[in-house]
């Protein structure tokens, strides 16, 4: 029997009115959340803290202590978890005021259950985004070496569940993926899976000269060739009691593919220019951005290596596969690469990332890591939103002043990072005009919508 999925986003909602409370938490439930329900911020104030992985939703009008004394609680606890404000005695100066004093949204009741539902997914993205930088800053922080596999999409959940599993293991892996997919980075991970002790070598096959390939791999004795003044210890013996990996194998000429398949075989070597023989223990990750099935077939790649070699396949997607993953890839580069060049972190809206995880990245997850240095060093176009057209002078005048509204509503949204009660205090119109607005222009308070205009 096939066991229920558990929910992966979690909220805890305080409402004094039972009716109230019980169709909120329904609400979110049916959104995918579990809800902690509570019928005053006291019984809150205990549930709350720096670890808690979701969002708050509460009334403002308590018995005791209010909405704002909770949101005031919970941001001295955690100032990055979104508190949602509800309330039916609400107005713009207290919409505004709890906004600066750091509540995520303000909703006024009565209210619709997508308008609710919406805002707290919405936070509960942001929440999320948050603890996973948290986590990967002390991964870092420990391991300031060891690249992290990053994201939550599906593809790789299952990738991190295969290096669970083969990772302890000795068998040698081949991954397949395009360039920029991050094969190194999962040959790092399988590494400190296994708890070799060894080091981890990487080798660039199609970087080392042919002339210099054998020499480089296997090592040599004294006089194996001119300028072979010393005894050379190649990559794999190197490599004793760690991991070798073999990146771009397709570029490995063909007469050393030979001696390759025999190392793998027997797990020894001899130097070049010598007789002894050196046993190796460590295990090898071949990588590719091509297909060797079809080389070997081919003739371009010898077949009982590829076979040797691709007892365990992995497949990497490409960044375009697994676009969900790009708020968390692009935050994380943003901060490797602010600490790196000494400046702030460059402001972003929803609205640009929006439209980053609509963008083509050929190069995958390198692309979007070199992406995320032009912006924190200020020359990367940020791709404004703005529907504003260069022939605007052959537009009517209704039409001229439609375009001139929407960039001014994307503006302020983008200015109030896309928070709807703010923006439409600072426009001075209503939520529900600037929801109509919304709506009129296809813009959401979550991403911009492809128009065909």
């Amino acid at each position: 029997m096939k066991q229920p999925t558990l929910p992966r986003h979690h909220a805890i909602l305080v409402e004094d009115e039972q009716a109230v409370r019980l169709a909120t938490a329904q609400t979110l439930e049916l959104g995918g959340f579990s809800v902690q329900a509570c019928a005053s911020a006291e019984q809150a104030f205990a549930l709350i803290n720096a670890d808690f992985g979701g969002i708050v939703v509460t009334d403002v009008r308590l018995p005791q202590s209010s909405g704002l004394d909770l949101l005031a609680h919970t941001m001295h606890i955690d100032a990055d978890l979104p508190v949602i404000l509800v309330t039916g005695h609400g107005d713009v100066v207290m919409a505004v005021q709890a906004l600066k004093n750091g509540a995520y949204d303000f909703i006024e009741k009565p209210f619709a259950s997508e308008r609710l539902l919406e805002s707290c997914l919405r936070a509960q993205e942001k929440r999320s985004l948050v603890l996973e930088n948290r986590r990967l800053s002390k991964a870092w922080a420990a391991h300031p070496s060891m690249p992290e596999l990053i994201g939550q999409s599906p593809s790789i959940e299952r990738l991190r569940k295969i290096i669970q599993n083969i990772g302890p293991t000795p068998a040698d892996v081949l991954i397949n993926g395009a360039t920029g997919s991050g094969k190194e980075v999962v040959a790092r991970q399988l590494h400190l899976a296994s708890r070799r002790k060894g080091e981890f070598v990487a080798i660039n096959c199609a970087a080392l000269p042919e002339s210099m390939f054998e020499s480089e791999i296997f090592g040599n004795e004294v006089g194996a060739f001119t300028g072979a003044q010393k005894r050379r210890i190649g990559k794999l013996e190197y490599a004793q009691g760690g991991t070798v990996f073999l990146d771009e194998i397709e570029s490995m000429p063909m007469a050393l593919q030979v001696k390759m398949l025999r190392v793998l075989q027997e797990r020894q070597l001899e130097r070049l220019g010598g007789n002894a023989t050196v046993q190796l223990d460590c295990r090898v990750i071949a990588a590719t951005k091509v297909d060797l099935r079809q080389l070997s077939t081919e003739g371009s790649f010898r077949e009982d290596l590829y076979y040797r070699i691709g007892v365990v396949s992995v497949d990497l997607p490409r960044l375009n596969d697994r676009r969900e993953d790009i708020p968390l890839l692009l935050a994380h580069f943003l901060q490797r690469a602010a600490l790196r060049y000494q400046k702030p972190i460059p402001f972003w809206s929803p609205l640009d990332m929006a439209q980053w995880q609509q963008r083509d990245w050929p190069g995958n997850v390198r692309e979007l890591r070199n992406f995320a240095d032009r912006l924190v060093l200020g020359v990367a176009e940020m791709h404004p939103a703005d529907s504003v057209k260069s022939d605007i002078e052959e537009l009517t005048l209704p039409r001229r002043l439609d375009v001139y509204e929407e960039a001014q509503i994307v503006t302020a949204l983008r200015t109030h990072e896309f928070n709807v009660a703010l923006t439409a205090a600072n426009l001075g119109i209503p939520k529900k005009t600037l929801y109509d607005k919304l709506k009129k222009y296809g813009l959401s308070t979550g991403k911009l919508l492809q128009k065909d205009d």
